[in-house]
């Protein structure tokens, strides 16, 4: 069955580096885009970094030049390093996969950014 797994949360302090993973299976990993979402404390998930299939990037005006996104289809998996973490990085992160006809989350990973 078609599952995403996060991986690679937990507790840093400001200023510090994590990263996350995102392992998939059960569907055609390649020829799908793939985003990492942040849902802040009380606050609605937004997108701060998306790939494509092509690897073309976007990214947040809030994470440019701190995280990086990438993808290896040989391991199926989807990358985000964090750099730089401040405290209002702090949330739950979440990979989705997603093409005109479908999309697939994630169960998502804490992150917390606190000394």
């Amino acid at each position: 069955q078609v599952q995403l797994v996060e991986s690679g949360g937990g507790l840093v302090q400001p200023g510090g580096s994590l990263r996350l993973s995102c392992a998939a299976s059960g569907f055609i990993f390649s020829v799908f885009n793939a985003g990492w979402y942040h849902q802040a404390p009380g606050k609605e998930r937004e997108l701060v970094a998306s790939i494509t299939t092509g690897r073309s990037t976007n990214y947040a005006d809030s994470v440019k030049g701190r995280f990086t996104i990438s993808r290896d289809n040989a391991k199926n998996t989807v990358f985000l390093q964090m750099n730089s973490l401040k405290s209002e990085d702090t949330g739950v992160y979440y990979c989705k996969t997603y093409v005109r006809w479908a999309d697939y989350w994630g169960q998502g990973t804490q992150v917390t950014v606190s000394s």
